[in-house]
């Protein structure tokens, strides 16, 4: 611990924190804008600047290291001035359309300003025509909106591994862009979105597809179902004004009610049918020499991932489809014959953290009836900007439960939405079948819990040994992939998804802004709702689902059956960009 001073107050902090930090221990917020925690520590947009009392300029809070008797002032009339012109000349270029952003409300730089009262005509920068680049499947980026961060670089090339983008030109020509200026369907973008919560105004956006939606629902010769994923229920609340963690699956259900949907389901009970796809595929290649280990499939991130940089691995991923396309592979088949609909007359509707399953759902081999599997995809975000156009008072909404027979779910489809969910589901079926369906078998493997990067373990279920890692973040995922392909490391199953956290953190989740995302781990707080759920459910074993059993009953037959392949599982191709 060092002893310092801030505004003439006695503080004792950690010795090798930052001013950032430490004032942040004290209870006082210094504002930021380029900074975020981990990845993009630059100290370049100088909203955090402080006076250090000897210091010849003012510093930047969020990388000057603190040390034993150093005072600080947060608050003087000359920081407080240099930040409000920082802001001024940040905005003299910035496209001004606040009322009609996306991010209106809910944008760190439109927060600073009103909080710092700047006259946003003091300076007259240049505004030059930028290109709107719309080209992927699952965003949007507007530069005139870009404040140079650099926030979204990081997030790609440091959280992810990817690096896509980059600042571009130099001085007042310097751009957020991808190489050559390709646009970002051209590059080896994965579509996991977290460049768009990483950044702090609009310039980054998901694609909308509400109105779509709005159109199907009114449409009186469609049959609207919806499944909403694991991880919506642990983040939307946030839009409402609830706490980071706070479980609203009751509401949620109510809400997509009173929005119009004909059916609301649920992914949990896709999740369920992934896991009984997916553990027998693994017990199959275990007992019958498949190619080891087995990679889940889940993720269309990381799926996007490994046919672009890691191809070699495709042989290892599951051919299984991932719960959103399952979902919509039996909504288009199973339950439109259950209720005497064509599949192009029931409209399948996901909500979804994430924002590659916008990309997901016009890939190849995804269309077990002959049309898409899943119609529309939307993002929680989405869906909570539908629910205020709708005037739905969420706060006041009854708790409600989802519809038969595709919302119901075991505490495994619950876990699918945090890292680690998705092995812990399929160990739960797998080491109960493999111990003789014992149903003392264990059901807690807690081991691959918990929001590491990289986490590893080891079973022993009678006489097999099963060894298992699990990776989030894509920049992780290299790191694990590279000591398997060296072998330095042997697993038989690897559990891998794209965004750091799992889906409980995906691009598609309620944007937090830097203040919240610096000093909390939203990821562990939502991944409480997730076990939470689970824990508190009567069945916590995927193959106990009593609806999963009359599917596989009255229409598959058993899992991995000729029919089951048909209808739930897919193919993957290396290095193909999908435009």
């Amino acid at each position: 611990m060092v002893n310092i001073k801030i505004n003439g107050v006695d503080y004792s902090v950690p010795d090798g924190s930052t001013i950032l930090e430490a004032a942040r221990i004290a209870g006082i917020k210094i504002p930021t804008l380029c900074y975020l925690k981990d990845i993009n520590a630059i100290g370049a947009c100088r909203i955090c600047v402080v006076e250090v009392k000897g210091a010849r300029t003012l510093v930047a809070a969020c990388v000057y290291p603190v040390n034993e008797g150093i005072e600080i002032f947060t608050n003087t009339p000359k920081v407080i001035e240099s930040r409000k012109t920082t802001l001024e000349l940040i905005v003299s270029n910035h496209k001004k359309e606040c009322l009609s952003c996306r991010r209106s409300g809910n944008c760190e730089l439109q927060a600073l300003c009103k909080e710092y009262g700047i006259d946003e005509n003091k300076f007259a920068g240049a505004n030059p025509e930028v290109e709107i680049d719309d080209s992927a499947a699952h965003m949007i980026r507007d530069n005139s909106k870009c404040i140079l961060c650099r926030r979204c670089v990081a997030a790609c090339g440091v959280t992810q591994g990817i690096g896509v983008i980059g600042a571009n030109e130099r001085g007042f020509a310097t751009q957020i862009a991808s190489p050559f200026d390709m646009t970002l369907a051209e590059t080896a973008c994965v579509s996991c979105g977290q460049c768009i919560i990483a950044c702090p105004t609009g310039a980054l956006t998901e694609k909308d597809d509400t109105d779509k939606l709005l159109e199907a629902i009114a449409d009186p010769t469609k049959t609207v179902v919806v499944q909403p994923a694991p991880a919506v229920r642990a983040s939307l609340g946030e839009a409402f004004g609830y706490p980071i963690g706070t479980n609203v699956e009751g509401k949620m259900y109510a809400a997509l009610r009173r929005l119009g949907f004909d059916k609301v389901f649920d992914t949990n009970f896709s999740a369920d049918l992934t896991i009984m796809e997916e553990a027998h595929e693994f017990l199959d290649r275990v007992q019958n020499g498949g190619v080891l280990p087995m990679i889940t499939s889940c993720s269309p991130g990381w799926v996007r991932y490994c046919e672009n940089y890691f191809p070699e691995f495709i042989p290892n991923l599951s051919t299984c489809k991932s719960p959103q396309q399952m979902f919509g592979a039996v909504v288009k088949t199973y339950y439109a014959e259950k209720i005497g609909k064509k599949p192009e007359d029931v409209i399948s509707v996901s909500v979804m953290p994430c924002t590659a399953k916008k990309f997901e759902k016009i890939r190849k081999d995804q269309s077990a009836a002959g049309v898409f599997d899943v119609d529309i995809t939307i993002t929680t975000r989405e869906l909570a900007r539908l629910i205020e156009k709708a005037g739905i008072m969420f706060c006041d909404l009854p708790d409600e439960k989802p519809d038969s027979p595709l919302g119901t779910y075991t505490g495994a489809g619950a876990i699918f939405g945090a890292t680690g969910g998705v092995m812990e589901a399929a160990l739960r079926t797998a080491v109960w079948k493999l111990s003789g369906e014992n149903n003392d078998a264990p059901i807690d493997f807690k081991e691959v819990r918990g929001v590491e990067g990289i986490k590893e373990a080891t079973y022993t279920v009678g006489d097999k040994t099963v060894k298992v890692a699990v990776a989030s973040g894509l920049a992780n995922a290299k790191a694990l992939l590279k000591k398997v392909k060296a072998g330095e490391a042997n697993y038989d199953f690897i559990e891998i998804m794209a965004c750091p956290g799992g889906c409980v953190n995906g691009g598609g989740q309620i944007i937090q802004p830097a203040s919240v995302r610096n000093f909390t781990d939203i990821r562990a707080e939502r991944a409480k709702v997730i076990y939470s759920i689970d824990a508190n459910c009567a069945l916590r074993r995927s193959h106990e689902n009593p609806d999963i059993q009359t599917l596989y009953k009255e229409y598959f037959g058993e899992p991995n059956s000729h029919k089951a392949h048909e209808v739930l599982h897919t193919s993957y191709k290396a290095a193909e960009l999908y435009r």
